[in-house]
């Protein structure tokens, strides 16, 4: 689930990014990478547990 979104924010930052809003493709960057870095922690959680 959380991957899902990361990928749903990276594709909006990218379409943001090619119609020229910057500041709104780096808050969708930002958000992705904070969603991926949670996604990767409990999936390593997962894994130990």
């Amino acid at each position: 689930m959380l991957l899902q979104y990361s990928i749903y924010f990276i594709i909006a930052a990218l379409i943001f990014g090619i119609f020229g809003f910057g500041r709104i493709a780096s808050g969708f960057a930002s958000i992705a990478k904070i969603l991926f870095v949670i996604f990767l922690i409990l999936a390593v959680l997962s894994f130990i547990l």
